[in-house]
C-alpha cells in the first residue's frame, strides 16, 4: 500500500519535470560518426538499451519535492543547500558522454553512449569555495553520496580539470529515468562509473582519499580510476558461419577523454590491418570502426586493439576487472565455408 503509493507519487512527480532549454547545447552528431552497420550499437543508446549495474535491491524512486543536494566538507567556504528547481534555474549543459562500467569485461556492453543534460559541477563547487588541490585546495577527494547509502569517490582535481562534469538531470531528451538516477546523478567523462556516476545523488562531501574510503575501495577496488582503451568487435559474431570474400568487421572503441586514434585488427596471428574509423563526435565518446576483411574458407580468429590519443596501444596482457577495470584485446573465433 504505502509502497505503492511512494511510486505514484514519484512517477506523478517526474511527469510533471519540464527540462529547461541548455544554455549551451551538443553540436549535432557529425555525418559519419555512425556507420549504420547491422550488428554494431546505433553511435547514441536509447535509455532502454543503455546499461544498468545496480546496487540497490530495488531503483529508488523519488519525488523531486522532497529532494534537495547539500555540498559540505573540507575547504568549503560557502556550503551549498539546493532544491530541484533551484538546480535547474542554473545555466544546464547539454553534452554526448560515454560512460563505462569498470565490471566491464573485455568485449562486454557495459558501455554506452547518451546526450546527458546537467549543471556543470565544477561550476558549483567553485561557487561553494572549493579549490582543486593544484590551487591549494585542502580536499582531494569528493564523495557522493546517494539516497540508497551508496558512497562514491571522484579525485577533485578530475573533476574540476575542464572537463564536462555534470550534475545530470536529463538523458536523450527525457528526465532521468528512475533506473538511471532520477531525479539527479553524476556523470564525469573519463573515469569508470564506480569512482563517478553516482545515480540518486544527495549530498557532496568534500574530504580526502586518506581520511575517507568509499564503499567500492573497501571491498579493494581502486581509489582512482581512469577509463581504460578499449575496442570490441560487435560483427560477426562469434562462432558465425561466413562466406568466403568481403566480410565487415566492425564494432566501437573508447578511450574517454583522451579519444581514440586507431584502431587495428589482425587475423590469426598475422600483420594487423588499420580499420578505417568513423568520424570522432568529441574524445569523451565511442568511435566506430570498420574493416573490409577478404575472407578465405576455414575457421578463423579476429583480434582487435585501439590506440589512444596519448599514442598509448591497449595491451594484450588479460586483467579482470578488479581492481580498475579489464584489460587484454578482444577477439572472435568464426569459421568460413
Amino acid at each position: 500500500g504505502l509502497n505503492s503509493a511512494r511510486r505514484a507519487r514519484a512517477a506523478a512527480s517526474r511527469s510533471t519535470v519540464r527540462l529547461p532549454a541548455p544554455a549551451s547545447r551538443a553540436a549535432p552528431v557529425p555525418r559519419g560518426a555512425d556507420l549504420g552497420i547491422d550488428g554494431v550499437p546505433p553511435f547514441t543508446t536509447p535509455n532502454g538499451d543503455f546499461y544498468r549495474v545496480d546496487t540497490a535491491l530495488t531503483v529508488p524512486r523519488l519525488d523531486v519535492a522532497d529532494w534537495t543536494l547539500r555540498v559540505h566538507g573540507k575547504g568549503v567556504l560557502r556550503p551549498l543547500a539546493l532544491d530541484f528547481a533551484a538546480l535547474l534555474r542554473r545555466p544546464l549543459v547539454e553534452r554526448r558522454i560515454t560512460l563505462t562500467c569498470v565490471s566491464n569485461q573485455v568485449g562486454g556492453s557495459y558501455t554506452g553512449t547518451a546526450v546527458w543534460l546537467g549543471v556543470p559541477l565544477a561550476a558549483l563547487l567553485r561557487e561553494a569555495g572549493v579549490r582543486p588541490p593544484s590551487e591549494g585546495g585542502a580536499a582531494d577527494q569528493l564523495v557522493a553520496r546517494s539516497t540508497d547509502g551508496m558512497t562514491l569517490g571522484s579525485p577533485v582535481e578530475t573533476v574540476m580539470d575542464g572537463r564536462d562534469a555534470l550534475l545530470a538531470v536529463g538523458m536523450n531528451g527525457e528526465p532521468l529515468p528512475f533506473a538511471h538516477g532520477f531525479p539527479v546523478r553524476m556523470v564525469v567523462p573519463g573515469l569508470y562509473g564506480y569512482v563517478s556516476a553516482c545515480k540518486w545523488l544527495r549530498e557532496l562531501e568534500l574530504t580526502s582519499f586518506d581520511d575517507y574510503d568509499v564503499y567500492w575501495v573497501k571491498r579493494d577496488w581502486a581509489r582512482e580510476a581512469p577509463v581504460k582503451t578499449q575496442s570490441r568487435i560487435d560483427t560477426p559474431r562469434p562462432l558465425a558461419s561466413l562466406r568466403p570474400g568481403t566480410v565487415r568487421v566492425a564494432g566501437v572503441a573508447w578511450a574517454q577523454h583522451r579519444g581514440i586514434d586507431r584502431v587495428e585488427v589482425r587475423v590469426d596471428d598475422g600483420p594487423w590491418h588499420r580499420a578505417r574509423l568513423a568520424a570522432e563526435d568529441s574524445r569523451d565518446t565511442w568511435r566506430q570502426w570498420m574493416w573490409e576483411w577478404p575472407a578465405a574458407s576455414g575457421s578463423h580468429r579476429l583480434q582487435v586493439r585501439a590506440t589512444d590519443r596519448d599514442g598509448e596501444t591497449q595491451t594484450a596482457e588479460r586483467a579482470g576487472t578488479v581492481p580498475d577495470g579489464a584489460t587484454g584485446r578482444h577477439s572472435v573465433v568464426v569459421d568460413v565455408a
